[in-house]
């Protein structure tokens, strides 16, 4: 049977639920043991206070000689009488059996000694009679009041062990407790503490998936579930990305049409003069035109070769790449759709080489220029800025740090895309990575341009976040680890 979660809070709280169970049943016995010692101890001062108004009045009757003082007298001997047949038992729990006996038997010599006192007519007779009932009396008041004070004594004791049993165990009922809770929290919430350190491992892109912290039957099916979520977005990711590169392909043909137009007059002409000049042109001259259809076909070659690259679908790889070449080659792809209008401005260092895989990242760039370029073409004419530097940024400086995505810390390269259009309003500022967000008229656009290239950046292990000013424009910050920086080939 699988572990399970559930089985483990159940016995979890039941064995608690024991314990208390346990605790309460011994506290319920005490008590009950308590009052049986109270109304012990109820009868032991009834049985007490029947010796002392027994003494009380034979001293009545000795000084007054009244009969009703002997009658309440021999009415309290027995009501002391009936208390010790009734509860010889109890009685015989306060020291030992045999004072029970002894106060029995001095009860019985009073009895005697006060009925020939009362009988008697001679006065020399009852003078020697006094002495004895009195020390009798005496002795039973004595008897009477050492079992008071052993059952106090008792229940003093009683007491004491009582609240030392109480205390020791509410204390190994809380150390108990406190053992039950370590043992549920390692097998529960250190797993769950376990999977909330995987999720932000996927987050931050650590991992690809969640790993399992323990065996119990919801936390598998919890990963289960998050892993395969994980799958599906990752396709989803994948035919957004496919579909925001089919989208730009269709943008890039104009571009490449007008990029291939060039080569391809030059070779045309340069193949029109040697049919014309067939047999006629000298060696030197018919070699110079070979050369122009070579270079311009190897320059033909590279463009479609270059367009089949960002076509192919592949896996995330890194490659070495000067960021200027790409940048340029970017802007070739989009030349047809750049508007005369809208100048360019480039300011990335030749030897600023790069660890990064090209098809990602020139769909990256390919989207924020474009994006930039329409938005110069919609203010009328200005000028897109490209520029690129390494630095250091503190992530402790709210001006510096990214506000989406991971933040890259440290040094690292910043390419910043910096357009002179109307800029966006700062209410839409926080939602443009956000898939299929556009303020583009319908048909204009799905709205993955910003979120695919926000994806690509985040592969690369970095952020990208933008800054704008309504009507001066928007910059966009791509910001890699510096790790990505290689030396130039």
């Amino acid at each position: 049977m699988q572990a399970s979660l559930q089985n483990k809070l159940t016995l979890g709280y039941l064995f608690i639920a024991l314990l208390a169970l346990g605790v309460s049943l011994y506290v319920f016995e005490k008590t009950r043991i308590l009052e049986q010692r109270v109304l012990l101890g109820e009868r032991v001062s009834a049985l007490f206070d029947a010796a002392m108004e027994i003494r009380r009045f034979e001293r009545n009757y000795f000084l007054h000689r009244q009969e009703a003082d002997r009658l309440e007298n021999s009415h309290y001997i027995e009501q002391l009488l009936a208390l010790l047949n009734k509860n010889q038992a109890d009685f015989s729990q306060l020291g030992a059996p045999q004072r029970v006996n002894v106060l029995r038997a001095d009860l019985a010599r009073y009895q005697g000694l006060m009925q020939a006192y009362a009988q008697s007519a001679d006065p020399g007779r009852r003078a020697a009679l006094e002495p004895r009932v009195r020390e009798v009396g005496k002795d039973l008041v004595a008897c009477a009041e050492a079992a008071v004070t052993s059952e106090r004594r008792q229940v003093r004791d009683f007491l004491i062990t009582f609240r030392t049993h109480l205390v020791f165990a509410i204390v190994s009922l809380a150390l108990l407790m406190i053992a039950v809770g370590q043992a549920l929290s390692r097998r529960v919430v250190r797993p769950l503490k376990e999977m909330e350190k995987s999720v932000n491992a996927v987050q931050a892109g650590r991992r690809d998936e969640l790993s399992r912290p323990s065996q119990d039957r919801e936390i598998v099916a919890i990963v289960e579930a998050f892993n395969q979520m994980l799958k599906e977005l990752e396709l989803r990711r994948k035919h957004l990305m496919r579909t925001e590169k089919l989208a730009s392909l269709g943008t890039m043909l104009s571009g490449v049409a007008h990029e291939l137009n060039n080569p391809l007059s030059n070779i045309w002409s340069s193949c029109q003069i040697l049919q014309e000049e067939l047999g006629e042109a000298d060696v030197e001259t018919q070699r110079a035109l070979l050369a122009q259809i070579d270079t311009q076909s190897e320059r033909a070659r590279n463009i479609v070769r270059s367009l089949l690259d960002f076509a192919r679908d592949r896996a995330f790889e890194r490659e070495s790449l000067a960021l200027l070449a790409l940048v340029e080659q970017s802007i070739a792809f989009l030349k047809g759709d750049i508007p005369a209008r809208v100048r360019l401005r480039l300011d990335i260092p030749p030897d600023m080489w790069l660890s990064v895989d090209r098809q990602r990242l020139q769909q990256a760039l390919l989207n924020l220029i474009k994006n930039a370029v329409e938005a110069v073409a919609q203010a009328g004419h200005g000028e897109v800025a490209i520029s690129a530097r390494r630095e250091r940024v503190d992530q402790e400086d709210p001006a510096l740090a990214c506000r989406v995505g991971r933040q890259v810390g440290g040094d690292c390269i910043r390419i910043s895309i910096r357009d002179s259009g109307q800029g966006i309003p700062a209410d839409l500022l926080p939602r443009i990575f956000d898939p299929f967000f556009t303020t583009k008229d319908v048909g204009h656009g799905m709205g993955l341009g910003l979120f695919i290239a926000y994806q690509v950046v985040e592969e690369h292990g970095g952020c990208i976040y933008a800054s704008s000013e309504p009507g001066q424009g928007t910059t966009f910050h791509l910001r890699l680890p510096a790790s990505t920086l290689v030396p130039a080939p």
